[in-house]
């Protein structure tokens, strides 16, 4: 196969574009330029274009997966459905996700403890923070320790309910609508209970 021109892509920096006699363009780095000494006219035969292509799908997501972890924190998990979700391989999206963490460009633990302290300022309960964890892709036995992060519950349920009540006593509707939106929050009902009997207020039992 023949190269009919390279040119740097206009679009991404870093992108080199090489377009072939039969209409394709491959979309590769400048790693790939210089490590297979690509030049316009070149021929390639099948088992080098393979390769190529190969090499510029691996360096191509490895871009991906940097871009989106300089966007925002994510979980190794997390950043490979993203990946195989933009057309990357498992075997690809596994390999760049190595690739960042070997580089500390990501770290679950680190990552746990950043959502669960963005979690507690949120207001949310140990309940809340473990599904979101969960739903992150954060695995299992890091859980316990970014829940060390949040602030202590007793203290997060009293100010809420001292936000809310201002000093008023609640009628039984409003003491099961604040308790109510303090479980969904993800409070223990032992927790909530605790929190109204130091308000002077009773709740049954669960």
């Amino acid at each position: 196969m023949r190269i009919e021109r390279v040119e740097a892509s206009k679009h991404k920096r870093g992108r080199v574009l090489v377009f072939l006699e039969d209409g394709a363009c491959l979309k590769i780095t400048e790693q790939e330029l210089l490590d297979f000494g690509l030049r316009a006219g070149d021929r390639l035969d099948d088992a080098a274009l393979a390769r190529l292509k190969e090499a510029a799908g691996i360096s191509n997501v490895k871009v991906t997966a940097a871009d989106l972890v300089g966007r925002r924190a994510m979980s190794r998990q997390e950043l490979e459905r993203k990946l195989t979700e933009k057309g990357a391989s498992q075997a690809e999206a596994r390999y760049a996700a190595e690739w960042l963490e070997a580089i500390g460009a990501i770290d679950d633990r680190d990552y746990a403890a950043l959502l669960a302290r963005h979690c507690g300022q949120m207001g949310w309960g140990p309940a809340r923070v473990r599904e979101k964890l969960r739903e992150k892709g954060v695995p299992r036995e890091l859980w316990d320790e970014a829940l060390e992060e949040l602030p202590e519950a007793g203290g997060q349920i009293d100010a809420f309910l001292t936000a809310r009540l201002r000093g008023r006593m609640p009628d039984q509707r409003e003491k099961k609508r604040l308790t109510d939106a303090l479980l969904r929050r993800g409070f223990s009902w032992g927790e909530v209970r605790s929190a109204w009997l130091r308000q002077g207020q009773e709740l049954p039992e669960a």
